[in-house]
């Protein structure tokens, strides 16, 4: 079910924005997400792997094939027998941004719309995804020129960010469904190694991307995080109104008076909800939900720093 909403509302700023970031929220976020990836991904971390890197691994005895570049001339010259030295592989932590920009989420009857909620948690973890040398990358999905922006690192990946979120922000020309499924398989065949995955959207539209999420979820660490309006699980009492579906642009017209309806709809837009939640949970996906309503980077933060012990 996609839930309707109405075209008379609340009139609320073109552009509200995320609203404000303090930096203890934002620290507070650069620690818990860090210790999340501890003995699961690379990056800021000590590697298992052996290959290319700085920090030395051990010295062995030199064997045919080796690189001599590698010899480590003072334990050869103190053994008398030729030595190589063995490397930690170095390697980034990568983090993909999957970020709904379909009509659904230009919505908003609280303090924000929903894509300014979603502009501010991709800000928020891209300027932790993007220190110490670690790398971000992009997937926008459900506009009209779905983009990928690959991996980058440090103020580069987030400026790439920034840009892809004021052209994700232009108005669209047209109304459509949201493609998450394509967009997760995208992500996956971009990332090449195991990553942190964070996937930005009102999960409304084709419930066509279940196959595509355990595929990923199977590979990398992902982290729904849904983004709702207060209106959109409840009619008001507003008597007659014209509501549209912006995923698909159909028009229903409802009389908003009748108490039952209200209630039917609230029950539906909660067990549709639920359904969601099943589903994420199902294929093993971590959900955290936030309002354009309240604070939502403390939802955040809270959400990260519970789900860390």
């Amino acid at each position: 079910m996609s839930v309707l909403r109405a075209v008379r509302t609340v009139p609320t700023p073109e552009r509200p924005g995320p609203g404000p970031m303090p930096e203890s929220l934002l620290r507070a976020l650069d620690v818990t997400v860090g210790r999340r990836m501890e003995g699961l991904l690379a990056g800021d971390y000590r590697s298992t792997i052996l290959g290319d890197g700085t920090e030395l691994a051990q010295v062995r005895p030199y064997v045919a094939g080796d690189d001599v570049r590698r010899i480590d001339w003072a334990v050869t010259a103190r053994t008398g027998e030729p030595h190589v030295r063995v490397q930690l592989a170095e390697r980034v932590l990568v983090t993909w941004l999957v970020l709904d920009t379909s009509p659904s989420m230009q919505f908003g009857t609280g303090e924000r719309r929903k894509t300014d909620v979603a502009e501010g948690v991709a800000i928020a973890l891209g300027h932790v995804a993007t220190r110490r040398g670690n790398r971000l990358g992009i997937v926008t999905f459900g506009g009209a020129e779905p983009r990928t922006v690959p991996p980058r690192q440090g103020r580069v990946g987030l400026i790439g960010l920034l840009g892809t979120l004021r052209r994700a922000s232009e108005p669209e020309q047209r109304v459509g469904a949201t493609p998450l499924g394509p967009a997760l398989t995208r992500t996956g065949a971009a990332a090449a190694q195991r990553s942190l995955v964070i996937v930005v959207s009102d999960f409304r539209g084709p419930l066509d991307w279940r196959g595509p999420m355990l595929e990923l979820a199977g590979r990398h660490d992902v982290l729904a995080v849904e983004v709702r309006d207060p209106r959109e699980q409840e009619l008001p009492n507003a008597g007659d109104l014209w509501l549209v579906d912006p995923e698909t642009g159909r028009l229903l017209r409802v009389d908003t008076r009748n108490r039952r309806l209200r209630a039917r709809f609230a029950a539906a837009a909660a067990e549709e909800r639920s359904g969601l939640a099943r589903m994420l949970s199902s294929v093993g996906v971590r959900h955290v939900v936030l309002s354009t309503s309240g604070d939502w980077l403390r939802e955040l933060a809270v959400f990260l720093k519970r789900r860390e012990r």
